[in-house]
């Protein structure tokens, strides 16, 4: 393996770094939000979508 292989392979994996933190701390935030809001406020937020998809929520 060259080192411009070596180089190239490591600037790909830094471009990934950014998004897989990015959609982890985002992913926490909506457990944790989710988590900590009354079971009446996610249900109203998240009826029409459900509706709109299909999804039966009732």
């Amino acid at each position: 393996m060259s080192a411009t292989t070596l180089s190239t392979a490591s600037v790909q994996h830094a471009g990934l770094v950014r998004p897989i933190l990015t959609s982890a701390v985002l992913g926490v935030f909506l457990i944790f939000a989710a988590g900590f809001a009354s079971s009446d406020a996610l249900h109203a937020a998240t009826h029409d979508t459900r509706h709109a998809t299909g999804f039966p929520c009732h």
